[in-house]
């Protein structure tokens, strides 16, 4: 790999890593819900999940899933209905889970899982794919494409719950939390948008 095309390949992975998205939306919500150091295994959760979905494209899933395009759409129809449901719960919570037994942030096990199905993960991992490995080195660039990925994306997805942390304090009046809450739900569901069309 180039050090022009490596150079790409870091701008491109920080310019989808640091954008809003369904991942940057709820680690946001959680910043606030939750402060940070209870959000990072959500943000751990991101990099792996999205590392390992990153390497199956890269040796295959994504081509099969574009010879079979019933297995996509069903992808997307479950990525859509599970940030629908994320977006519920972050709509109707109106206190801050400062020791709530009850409210969790998402785990690392969960937001591992969501990648699965995150419309804005699999845009990335394929492009990510499509573009970047070389040919002729083909293991090892995927391998490059990954890792590159890995140290770009929890960094930058951690700016997100950082911000959300930041705004705790401002934010503990119920009535600004209420609607903090409910615009970053309706926030989480128009991110879609553009993703399932």
């Amino acid at each position: 790999m180039s050090a022009d095309t490596l150079l790409a390949l870091v701008v491109f992975a920080f310019a989808t890593s640091i954008t809003p998205g369904p991942n940057n939306m709820m680690l946001f919500a959680s910043g606030v819900n939750f402060g940070f150091r209870r959000t990072i295994p959500h943000m751990l959760g991101i990099g792996a999940g999205f590392l390992s979905l990153l390497i199956a494209v890269g040796l295959g899933l994504g081509a099969v899933l574009q010879a079979y395009p019933p297995a996509f759409l069903a992808l997307k129809v479950a990525g859509g209905l599970y940030l629908l449901w994320i977006a519920w719960k972050i709509g109707s919570s109106r206190t801050m889970a400062e020791g709530e037994a009850k409210a969790r942030p998402m785990t690392f096990f969960g937001a591992a899982a969501f990648q699965w199905v995150n419309p804005k993960a699999w845009v990335m991992a394929v492009t990510a794919m499509a573009v970047y490995p070389n040919p002729n080195h083909y293991a090892l660039t995927v391998g490059i494409v990954a890792l590159v990925f890995a140290a770009v994306n929890v960094p930058s997805v951690s700016t997100w719950a950082g911000f959300g942390s930041a705004l705790r304090e401002w934010l503990s009046v119920p009535v600004r939390l209420k609607w903090f809450n409910i615009t970053m739900a309706v926030l989480l569901v128009l991110s879609l948008w553009p993703m399932l069309n």
